[in-house]
């Protein structure tokens, strides 16, 4: 029986957007169906396989995107937006491979699941870019995604505390003024894909929030002092607010966590 482990391997070496899409999802069908075993003793590649296109920028060189008032504005926001979606399904798996062994089944339910709905953001993405007369590589897009990975590759608590708590938490705060910014240039088919990308990152949060807590239970840690901790210590950036305090605490992340330590 193939493991879980060489299933998630074979996702993030997967170069072609459009087959790792197709590979996560069959990757969580294989794990809802039982025909993959709970085991996560492969090891992850330090960068996944990623396509020759979009040209991968530092955040400093990246172009200048308007508000998304116009229709080469709203191209450029949604192509952002889909190079985010396909990262996502890299880190959701990369997160079950590297430390699916280290939980319970339940984990790695709710992460395939992650890695699925990533890989459906990106085909609604990707769908839309090619109904305004563009495509995903058309643009340039960030480099630096995946650093967080990279930089919590040893510890699971760090990467949940740092990928869907902070990273994730921000799509939170700032995907209803994205949303409203289509309706308001009469893009209600993107206003509409961006509701439900934005619906679904709530159960990401959430997830990355309760086990982040069952890690710190088996630990022995304080649940929001060790977060505080790796956020400081792990995480390049700062929380800036404004926060989306409703969102965030529909998944579980309240204000305890971030108020204190945001700039």
């Amino acid at each position: 029986m193939t493991t879980l482990g060489e299933a998630a391997r074979a996702v993030l070496l997967t170069p072609d957007p459009h087959d790792k899409r197709r590979a996560a999802r069959a990757l969580a069908r294989a794990w809802r169906q039982g025909r993959l075993d709970h085991r996560c003793d492969v090891a992850m590649p330090d960068q996944p396989a990623w396509p020759a296109a979009p040209q991968l920028l530092p955040p400093n060189q990246m172009p200048s995107r308007r508000k998304g008032g116009s229709e080469r504005g709203r191209i450029a926001l949604i192509h952002a937006l889909a190079h985010i979606e396909f990262v996502a399904i890299d880190l959701a798996v990369d997160l079950i491979g590297r430390f699916g062994g280290e939980f319970p089944r339940r984990f790695v339910d709710d992460w395939v699941a992650v890695a699925a709905d990533e890989a459906m953001h990106f085909a609604l993405l990707d769908r839309r870019l090619r109904a305004l007369g563009s495509y995903y590589g058309a643009l340039p897009a960030h480099a630096g995604l995946w650093e967080a990975a990279q930089a919590t590759a040893d510890d699971a608590l760090a990467r949940l505390a740092i990928v869907p708590m902070v990273l994730e938490a921000r799509g939170l705060d700032v995907t209803p003024a994205t949303i409203d910014r289509f309706r308001g240039a009469g893009d209600e088919v993107s206003a509409r894909i961006l509701a439900r990308i934005y619906s679904d990152e709530i159960r990401h949060v959430s997830a990355g929030t309760v086990w982040f807590g069952w890690m710190c239970d088996e630990r022995g840690f304080n649940v929001v002092e060790t977060w505080q901790s790796l956020v400081k210590s792990r995480f390049r950036g700062s929380l800036k607010p404004p926060f989306n305090d409703s969102a965030r605490h529909d998944a579980g992340l309240t204000q305890e966590f971030y108020a204190v330590i945001a700039s």
